[in-house]
């Protein structure tokens, strides 16, 4: 294991106070920080050796230990780190808990803890009363974290808050805020709340609230990409002569003309009808009629179902006559 002289790594002494160890590391970060420093590989690098240093340096416990055994002191400790697939001892640091490099970088920075939260994941709502979306409306709460502070929920809605619009009061455990959901949301919208993310640990910007919709499912609607879809029975009388039918749209029921010789499974297109689009106005929906067969009938029903059956001149089967390998 190649030795790293943490101390030169942040440019102090041994003697360096926790406080003076703390201002090295946040001076050296702001300069080499991947946001200041776009699709640099150099300053990436060298930002992670800052972090890496400061894990050490500003943990008293290892920082004792990597002055005792220098090189060797992660082999001062008896655990192991589980993570990567790697058997290198860590000296008693848990690595597994992250998914990869960046992960550490937001814990070790503590870029997201606020009043009620644990770090990275940690976020605590506490109680938000009455009309304010809480936890629980939230995919994990705010997990998913960016290098820039940013915080991402999973916000639910149903079918009528989005297609119409909804303001959510939602409660962030240190600040209560209103949030307008513009009209036409649907599963993979993405709503971005400007300065409401977390804040940075070297300077006083805040982050991104981005608002990932997701879509309660509805009894009656469904989306095929961006057509509103439902679904509607017909009996097989209707489907042979053609009928009319009431179909709930988003705006009410509208009466649709069902032409003879519908198959089952086939779709009538009511333009206009769907879904609210924020620039492009309304999408189409679709009606995928399903030819429904009763299953109790009347002795008078059973009847006339005879009468088709012996007068009937359509065979659906015929061409499998000649069918062969």
């Amino acid at each position: 294991m190649d030795y790293k002289d943490y101390y030169a790594t942040l440019g102090i002494n041994k003697n360096a106070s926790a406080d003076e160890i703390k201002k090295a590391f946040r001076k050296l970060a702001v300069k080499y920080h991947p946001d200041r420093n776009p699709d640099d590989k150099q300053a990436e690098e060298r930002f992670k050796e800052l972090s890496e240093a400061y894990e050490v340096l500003s943990d008293a416990d290892k920082r004792k230990k990597y002055d005792q055994f220098g090189q060797y002191w992660k082999q001062a400790g008896q655990s192991t780190w589980p993570g990567a697939g790697s058997n290198v001892d860590m000296s008693g640091f848990d690595f597994s808990q992250y998914g990869n490099f960046e992960e550490f970088i937001n814990e070790l920075l503590g870029r997201f803890s606020t009043p009620g939260g644990t770090g990275t994941g940690g976020y605590s709502y506490g109680n938000p009363g009455a009309g304010y979306t809480n936890f629980n409306d939230f995919s994990g709460g705010f997990g998913n974290q960016t290098p820039a502070a940013n915080r991402e929920a999973t916000l639910k809605l149903t079918f009528s808050e989005a297609f119409r619009g909804v303001q959510k009061r939602l409660n962030l455990g240190n600040e209560i805020i209103d949030v307008r959901i513009p009209p036409g949301a649907k599963n993979g919208s993405r709503i971005r709340v400007r300065g409401k993310g977390g804040s940075s640990p070297y300077s006083q910007n805040r982050g991104d609230l981005y608002l990932n919709v997701q879509l309660t499912p509805h009894s009656f609607f469904k989306f095929e990409d961006d057509n509103l879809v439902c679904e509607v029975p017909i009996t097989p009388d209707e489907a042979v002569l053609g009928t009319t039918i009431d179909v709930p749209t988003p705006d009410g029921i509208v009466t649709v003309k069902v032409p003879p010789g519908i198959r089952s499974g086939q779709s009538l297109r009511l333009r206009g009808k769907g879904w609210a689009h924020l620039k492009q106005g309304r999408g189409d929906q679709l009606v995928k009629v399903m030819i429904e067969i009763p299953q109790q009938i009347s002795d008078r029903e059973r009847d006339y179902y005879e009468k088709i059956r012996d007068s009937r001149t359509y065979n659906p089967r015929q061409h499998l006559q000649r069918m062969s390998l």
